[in-house]
């Protein structure tokens, strides 16, 4: 793992959200189809975490491990022999954590068209030392207006699956207590 070096106040530098930044690219074949024929969401599920958590190592500078994938979307369907593009970058980051934005675009073969947005996700990963303990992120820089708005609604969904996590926690320990 790299060790990074901290800040004269014994915090980790902040890190532009360009620095992680990255595209992974696949072309579907036949052997990821589902029984309608399309490429099976799963498949495009994987795409994202792993163009997520390559974004999310970068970051950390070390390992990091998915904790949560919020609001998968999927908007049309992959066909076999598009080529699809997977967009990642780290939109938000806690203490230990990092909320990691992925937007998926297809061109498909035997179009000249643009390539068009199939889908979306949200991925939380924790950084991770050697034992498979928590260890601290930098935090993300944002470095232009688009940054700032997904860093804010990064905020606003960290606030829900905060207060879902409760809920439920709560809701549990009630129905136990009433046993």
């Amino acid at each position: 793992m790299t060790h990074q070096a901290l800040t004269a106040e014994g915090e980790l530098p902040g890190k532009p959200t360009s620095a992680s930044r990255t595209t992974l690219s696949h072309i579907m074949t036949g052997s990821d189809t589902n029984l309608y024929g399309t490429v099976h969401g799963g498949v495009i599920m994987k795409l994202a975490d792993d163009a997520a958590g390559a974004v999310a190592g970068r970051h950390s500078a070390g390992p990091a491990v998915t904790a949560s994938m919020d609001e998968m979307v999927f908007l049309e369907p992959v066909r076999v022999g598009d080529l699809v593009h997977v967009k990642a970058q780290v939109n938000w980051t806690g203490r230990t954590s990092m909320e990691v934005g992925v937007r998926v675009l297809a061109e498909r073969w035997n179009e000249s068209t643009p390539a068009s947005q199939v889908g979306s996700a949200y991925l939380v990963f924790a950084a991770i030392d050697e034992e498979g303990k928590p260890r601290p992120v930098p935090p993300v820089i944002p470095e232009n207006d688009q940054d700032r708005r997904r860093y804010q609604e990064a905020q606003i969904r960290r606030t829900h699956r905060l207060a879902r996590r409760r809920a439920i926690r709560d809701l549990r320990a009630s129905r136990t207590a009433a046993s």
